[in-house]
């Protein structure tokens, strides 16, 4: 894989790594260079719990590059501002992990935020492409991943991981700039703003745990009335996690959920008597899910939003033929189907008869599809 690249200075790696470790002086910071994009990216952990704990703030500003700790940019109000300003461009690769943490940490939906993956599909590069892997090939330069895995919550911070969190950044504003090129080279120079901005709202969204139990697609066999139980287990399960700070897995499991929905136990002995209920859950919790079950077994369940169950041999056979539709667009574009036409999208389009319903193909993607949309509208329709 290679590519022709504009003139673009790449900033060198800084000889001594800057720490900024007052509020004060990140508020100062963040001011010191308006109209620049803020390159921005985070290091945390999270392994048994629900909150991600953050480890490391990195920030860049054209030449210039700080670490920064959690509790410094938390108390700076000035950060808080910046991150939820939609005319500071923010950019990021792979962001979703980013968003949520400051979701979760700081409370902070943010805007203005450009996801460099999905710029890099866009361009040409490959879909889901590594953040190093897309370096080496723009800029011939080999990142050491040895730390990605280390503790970043103790310190101080290793040498290794100081200039890890550094070199994480420092590519950014650079890969912007080819991004952007090639994009206008397309007239797709807008579509990344459109494509980071609807995919942050889509992962905003999905924080309602009302409409979680969807992504339970094992539970599609069950009926509406147990499709309504199910969505009540759920958000108690997620409410629970997030009160415990414990992963969902570790309060009860997905396939557990999916079967009390289904076998609508009335006591804790009934409960027991699921296959693969451990006595740890009915005690902890067995009351509580008897009485949600009782509450979802009376309750109306016409106005559910059943789970979307699995395409019918018959349905497969469309479906493969309607992508093949969206492939010869995503060639004839050189951009990944993957990115234009996910398969659950298109699922949906097979399932609605029509691209009108789907939001999801509208801005730049219709004008992607447009050669063939009435290829794919004919197609829907006999």
């Amino acid at each position: 894989m290679t590519f022709s690249l504009p003139a673009i200075n790449v900033p060198p790696a800084p000889e001594t790594i800057d720490w900024i470790t007052r509020p004060e002086e990140l508020d100062t910071w963040l001011d010191s260079s308006p109209g620049l994009p803020l390159v921005l990216d985070t290091e945390f952990e999270r392994v048994n719990t629900f909150y991600p704990i953050p480890g490391l703030v990195q920030l860049g500003l054209g030449d210039r590059f700080c670490l920064v700790d959690p509790e410094v940019a938390e108390e700076s109000e000035r950060f808080r501002e910046v991150i939820a300003d939609p005319d500071v461009t923010k950019l990021l690769y792979a962001m979703s992990e980013d968003l949520e943490l400051f979701r979760d940490w700081l409370g902070i939906r943010p805007k203005g935020v450009v996801d460099l993956q999905i710029g890099a599909a866009m361009a040409g590069a490959g879909f889901s492409l590594g953040y190093a892997r897309f370096v080496e090939t723009l800029f011939g330069e080999a990142l050491d991943k040895s730390v990605t895995r280390s503790d970043w919550i103790s310190r101080p911070l290793s040498e290794a991981q100081q200039r890890y969190a550094i070199e994480d950044i420092r590519f950014l504003a650079p890969m912007h700039q080819w991004i952007t090129a090639h994009l206008r080279e397309r007239g797709l120079e807008a579509a990344l703003v459109e494509e980071s901005t609807r995919f942050a709202d889509e992962l905003a969204a999905q924080d309602d745990p009302h409409n979680h139990y969807l992504r339970l697609r094992g539970g599609w066999t069950l009926t509406a009335q147990q499709q309504l139980v199910l969505k009540k287990l759920v958000v108690w399960r997620e409410l629970e996690s997030r009160e415990r700070d414990r992963p969902r897995g570790r309060v009860v499991a997905d396939p557990l959920l999916i079967a009390i929905a289904e076998r609508l136990p009335k006591s804790l002995t009934e409960m027991s008597n699921i296959q693969g209920v451990p006595a740890g859950v009915v005690r902890r919790y067995g009351e509580a899910l008897l009485e949600l079950v009782e509450e979802g077994r009376n309750a109306d369940n016409s106005g559910i939003e059943r789970i979307a169950p699995p395409l019918t041999r018959d349905q497969q056979m469309s479906f493969k033929q309607l992508k093949r539709f969206f492939r010869e667009a995503s060639e004839a574009a050189d951009i990944p189907i993957e990115l234009l036409a996910p398969r659950k999208r298109l699922e949906k389009v097979l399932q609605d008869k029509s691209l009108a319903e789907s939001p999801f193909f509208h801005g730049w993607r219709a004008q992607i599809l447009e050669p063939a949309m009435n290829d794919i509208e004919g197609y829907l329709k006999s």
